[in-house]
């Protein structure tokens, strides 16, 4: 986590500073006024709960710097990224999930994640679909992931995961989604 007493300072100084070599009058009062906003904008800009939907997302962030380098007037409320009101209880005792009802067919799935690679181009090496594949089975058709759960799963670099995304995305195996923040895919 960033506490606004000295990262998230930090974070601002560095991003003022950045600003200014790029030609921009950034001050430090959009900053100040906006601290505990700013602070919990780039936990979210970070923050992933895949288990219970949660997926880091750059709006917030992207609203801040409207106002700072557009001269937006966005309003900048806290309450607007709260996600602990997303979670439903359950009753764990009560509810049993039938496991056996609930797997999936991974076998066919890696058989059509490999026939749509090859069909794309018939260069594909067997540790692309194999990372495929892998990725599949972490994230499902009904996640979404992005660039840095790529980089996790597979232990690629972010130019080599970039590189699977954009092939993935070429191929037709994955598409992009929106509404969770920029670069999110999911499997068709």
């Amino acid at each position: 986590m960033v506490s606004p007493e000295g990262n998230t300072r930090t974070t601002a100084v560095f991003f003022i500073k950045y600003l200014r070599t790029l030609g921009f009058d950034a001050t430090n009062d959009i900053f100040a006024e906006n601290a505990w906003y700013f602070r919990n904008a780039l936990v979210r800009a970070n923050y992933n709960d895949l288990k219970n939907g949660v997926h880091e997302t750059t709006e917030y962030l992207e609203l801040f710097l409207r106002n700072l380098l557009l001269d937006e007037k966005n309003e900048l409320h806290n309450r607007t990224m709260h996600i602990s009101g997303r979670f439903a209880e359950v009753d764990i005792e009560r509810v049993k999930v039938d496991i056996e009802s609930g797997e999936v067919d991974i076998e066919s799935t890696k058989v059509d994640i490999r026939n749509k690679l090859l069909s794309f181009s018939d260069t594909i090496s067997e540790k692309t679909i194999n990372h495929t594949v892998e990725i599949f089975s972490k994230c499902g058709k009904e996640n979404c992931f992005g660039r840095t759960i790529v980089e996790e799963i597979t232990g690629l670099k972010p130019s080599g995961a970039s590189k699977l995304i954009k092939l993935l995305v070429d191929s037709e195996v994955i598409v992009p989604v929106t509404g969770h923040g920029k670069g999110k895919y999911r499997f068709q």
